[in-house]
């Protein structure tokens, strides 16, 4: 560890930051915590040899003059438990024996991590640069590319277990899109898409059920992928709201054959306008709402009639929406809380949203696996708010139990 100059605004960051971050408060995100001890362990110790510095006024081997007699007097072994398992600390000691750590106070066997830190700063999509230079203003001391890409590293377990993990038995909604990301193949970049699925369960709680990448979509990629969610546990689904994802109605239908597969209105309404130009675009969403967002399947078909004698200037346009038709006319079997469910993909499309501004960051992700170690963390800490049902959920679940008769037992195909 290299020799540090007293620094009292790091000492009082110090202070604060080990006053703010105490064990409790960091239970649930320790919980994702299985770093290197040996990186754990020097950390903690050069943090207790700066409050030293600040205790005596002056730092080791400092040739000025001291104001204290007081002196360093080596070190004393102590254990202390962390989420890593128990380490072994070196905790320093001065000769009057007035010397009490903030970080570790006397008596004290918890510690705080600072990889929980790392990891937190790695969600939010800050490089390994920022986080060095963050770590240095708060600690007084930096940490390498190596030594942040091994605390990084050390989430792959966690990663492997999440992903595998057993799911609740029944979805009532689940939401199915895709996410483009940079990935370096070959000596270049290229993109490849990310596909999430996320689930509203019986409570109404929100949860990611996992990432996968793939080449190429069809049917027998999202085979599997259904084929893995029944392995996890998952046996009855309700709807499916997606965009037209080669083969993804197929691959439900196949594992499913009870889910309701319902395209997005949004995304039906990207693919169509742009076929018309930008001067109508307006006029044209206002038309597609009047007949998507109808009060009635008759006022619906109304709707469609009256925009395909409007807009038969742009046949591309109407073909979009005579093809899909059926589901815009599938919204109105189901009373308006569900169709709000269901119409759009809204839900997953703000999450996607939320993990590009991690992904957005990086110029390209050396491989898969650092592209889901990223999206990994940042879904742990996007999940840290989805703790209260959707809006409405009692009511959206009183409809469920009248159109969906036992919908929440497990559906058996």
């Amino acid at each position: 560890m290299s020799k540090r100059e007293r620094n009292p605004e790091r000492e009082r960051l110090i202070k604060q930051i080990i006053a703010e971050y105490q064990p409790k408060s960091l239970q649930s995100l320790l919980e994702l915590q299985d770093t290197l001890k040996e990186i754990f362990a020097p950390l903690m110790e050069d943090m207790l040899k700066g409050e030293l510095d600040s205790h005596l006024g002056y730092v080791k081997s400092d040739p000025i003059p001291k104001a204290t007699t007081n002196r360093r007097n080596g070190s004393f072994p102590k254990t202390v438990r962390s989420q890593l398992g128990e380490l072994e600390l070196d905790i320093p000691r001065d000769r009057d024996g007035e010397f009490e750590p903030a970080l570790i106070p006397n008596g004290k066997r918890d510690v705080s991590g600072i990889e929980g830190k790392v990891l937190s700063m790695y969600a939010k999509g800050m490089s390994d640069r920022d986080i060095s230079t963050t770590i240095d203003e708060i600690y007084g001391f930096s940490l390498s590319h190596d030594t942040i890409s091994r605390i990084v590293d050390r989430v792959q377990p966690h990663l492997a277990e999440w992903q595998s993990r057993p799911l609740c038995p029944c979805y009532p909604f689940l939401y199915i899109d895709a996410l483009v990301v940079p990935v370096k193949s070959e000596g270049k970049a290229v993109n490849k898409a990310v596909y999430s699925v996320i689930g509203i369960n019986t409570e109404g709680i929100k949860d990611c059920l996992g990432f996968w990448i793939s080449d190429k979509e069809g049917a027998h990629f999202w085979l599997s992928i259904f084929d893995e969610l029944k392995t996890r546990g998952v046996k009855n689904i309700g709807f499916v709201s997606i965009d037209g994802l080669t083969g993804l109605e197929e691959g439900i239908n196949s594992v499913y054959p009870g889910a309701v597969v319902q395209r997005c209105m949004v995304h039906l309404v990207r693919n169509s306008v742009k076929y018309i130009p930008s001067k109508h675009y307006k006029a044209f969403c206002a038309d597609l709402k009047a007949m998507y967002g109808a009060t009635s399947l008759m006022s619906a078909q109304a709707a469609l009639e009256a925009f395909i004698q409007k807009w038969s200037a742009y046949p591309s346009a109407i073909k979009v929406w005579k093809d899909n038709f059926r589901h815009v006319e599938q919204l109105f079997e189901y009373p308006s809380e569900i169709r709000k469910a269901i119409y759009t993909t809204n839900t997953i499309e703000a999450f996607n949203s939320a993990l590009r501004k991690v992904t957005n960051r990086k110029a390209a992700f050396p491989n898969d696996s650092a592209v889901f170690k990223v999206l990994f963390l940042r879904t742990m800490d996007l999940a840290t708010k989805w703790v209260k049902p959707l809006p409405g959920w009692a009511v959206i679940r009183g409809k469920l139990d009248i159109i969906l008769p036992n919908w929440d037992n497990a559906y058996v195909a």
